[in-house]
């Protein structure tokens, strides 16, 4: 029966013990709080038609805009094609953001159900403008749908929900980028253990944590999926963070586990995401549904009104900063014309590789030799005189080694001035060191990688002082007690300007020397008022090795310009 009714595109032969029905076959409850206590106890979890007609109840009380869309609208709009059998070609929606139809115990063809109904939607609901999780919930609710319309009606009405303070689905980059940033907090306060492992093993923390919504819509087994979505449908968006931060917890036990206690070395942030993924897919052996949701539900404190507020917080962060829609790289080739370019540094192919790591915003400028020393001499002052009033700047140095290395810097040298004799910092975090030669290498702002590692906005005119001799005091890591209110560190993760002295020494200049990167007991590069000697070591600001030999002589520095051709 819970077939013919609810079953049609259900593959039973995947269902396992899921396609036994046992149990309750009805559901005497109206309020909610009887209905959260039966979804946490499993109380339709042995039974598909019980639990499709649950699903359908809570969706239909789901508050929603006077306008939704419903399953004659999906009908009329699909007409005849409704009764043919849909193309699995169908192309889905850009704003899934790539993200495929997890098939979980569909039938083969019903996977192309799932991207008739959710290019339906993309047509009914124009303002969606990123919704990665919407392929994943169409998959789930087409198991316990009677066909595609009652589906597409379903999750019409989970994104047109109005209901004040309630949330369902992300339907903006805005809010599914702070909902990323919300987990970051969310998981440094309730999973310390956990968060720790991953800021000392990944190199990009939030990159790690922009995959949080896909753990576990997406990536865990369809038996766990559907305890979580009965919970989910009761309680809505914060269930997903219990669940997330729950699985970040068994996965630092899953790994403390295999490594023995080893200490953890720090990989490619696509590696631990490879890795988590692949702990998630394979939990049924370790974990069973009830046991993670146990877990999710043993986190104490964490509650849907300092969600909210995080939530809203990380939006105004980011709005603040003008981050509302996603950016995409674009594959800009720097035009260089190989008869007019001419760099004794870098070749024309190095320098459009040094173009593809530059802000978006400059990509398109031609470069412009400003200062060379086999032309204008080795003097620190002709230097600054050629680099005043040119924003960004890129500094390349050949050694006499024949290494390479430089920087990209994003502030006006002029900035110095401000500190008077005394060497200060200025700059943003949009520099960044690298080396070309022997390998080629980009170091970016710690902080871009670890976010942690921020403490709170600088306060206007506060200056960090550099030493004279181009080195810094070691100072501490460790971040400051703030008081209640003040922006996360992952808020802060693009703010450029932080109090932490030694994660945020970019650049510093005057009349003995030139400074790149500090904190520690280092620089990333130290250049002397000749021109001519230097040094390079780890610096807190980039975390980055020496760029070359530790000191080096130099055979050759150039500083260029970005001259913006659409201006002229």
């Amino acid at each position: 029966m819970a077939e013919e009714d609810y079953g049609t595109f259900v593959d039973w032969n995947l269902m396992g013990d899921l396609a036994k029905s046992s149990g309750p076959t009805k559901v005497d409850c109206k309020e909610l709080k009887e209905f959260k206590q039966m979804a946490r106890q499993g109380n339709w979890a042995k039974n598909h038609k019980l639990r499709a007609q649950v699903y359908q109840q809570l969706i239909k009380s789901i508050p929603c805009r006077t306008i939704t869309p419903d399953a004659e609208v999906y009908r009329d709009i699909v007409g005849e094609a409704a009764t043919k059998k849909p193309s699995s070609h169908i192309p889905l929606p850009e704003f899934v953001d790539g993200n495929p139809v997890p098939r979980y115990c569909l039938k083969a063809d019903a996977v192309a159900s799932a991207h008739r109904i959710i290019n339906c939607i993309a047509g009914q609901f124009p303002d969606i403008s990123h919704c990665p999780s919407l392929p994943a919930i169409t998959s789930l609710l087409l198991h316990f749908s009677k066909d595609e319309a009652q589906c597409f009606e379903h999750v019409s009405r989970m994104l047109a929900c109005n209901e004040p303070g309630k949330r369902l689905l992300d339907q903006t980059f805005l809010a599914y980028e702070s909902s990323c940033m919300t987990f970051g907090d969310l998981a440094n306060k309730y999973c310390t253990a956990a968060h720790k492992l991953i800021v000392a093993t990944a190199q990009d923390v939030l990159e790690v944590y922009a995959d949080w919504q896909r753990w576990v819509l997406g990536d865990l087994p369809f038996s766990h999926m559907v305890r979580v979505l009965d919970v989910y449908l009761v309680e809505g968006y914060k269930v997903l963070y219990r669940v997330a931060i729950a699985l970040l917890k068994f996965y630092r036990k899953h790994k403390t586990g295999s490594q023995g206690g080893q200490n953890q070395q720090q990989q490619d942030s696509g590696k631990i995401r490879a890795d988590i993924q692949a702990f998630v897919k394979g939990i049924d052996s370790t974990v069973t549904p009830d046991k993670l949701l146990e877990k999710s539900f043993s986190i104490r404190l964490i509650n849907r009104k300092e969600i909210t507020l995080l939530q809203l917080t990380n939006e105004k962060s980011l709005q603040q900063k003008g981050i509302t829609v996603k950016q995409k790289r674009r594959n800009v080739q720097l035009a260089l014309n190989p008869d007019t370019f001419s760099s004794e540094i870098v070749s024309t192919k190095e320098m459009r590789d040094i173009w593809s790591w530059i802000p978006e915003r400059f990509a398109l400028c031609q470069p412009e030799l400003l200062f060379t020393t086999s032309n204008h001499g080795c003097s620190l002052n002709r230097f600054y005189s050629h680099c005043e009033g040119h924003e960004p700047t890129l500094l390349l140095i050949r050694t006499t080694d024949g290494d390479v290395c430089g920087a990209f810097l994003s502030s006006d040298w002029e900035e110095r001035k401000r500190g008077g004799n005394k060497l200060s910092y200025f700059g943003t975090g949009e520099c960044f060191v690298f080396r070309l030669k022997p390998e080629m290498e980009r170091y970016e702002w710690v902080v871009i990688r670890h976010p942690e590692l921020a403490s709170a906005i600088r306060p206007e005119g506060q200056e960090d002082s550099a030493s004279s001799e181009g080195q810094n005091a070691d100072e501490s890591l460790q971040q400051p007690d703030k008081p209640p209110g003040d922006l996360s560190p992952f808020l802060a993760a693009r703010h450029f300007n932080l109090n932490s002295k030694n994660t945020s020494m970019f650049m510093a200049g005057n009349f003995d020397s030139i400074i790149v990167g500090g904190g520690g007991d280092s620089n990333a590069l130290y250049i002397d008022a000749e021109l001519n000697h230097g040094h390079t070591g780890r610096c807190t600001t980039f975390d980055n090795p020496p760029l070359c030999k530790e000191s080096f002589q130099i055979s050759l520095l150039e500083a260029w310009g970005f001259q913006d051709t659409m201006a002229q």
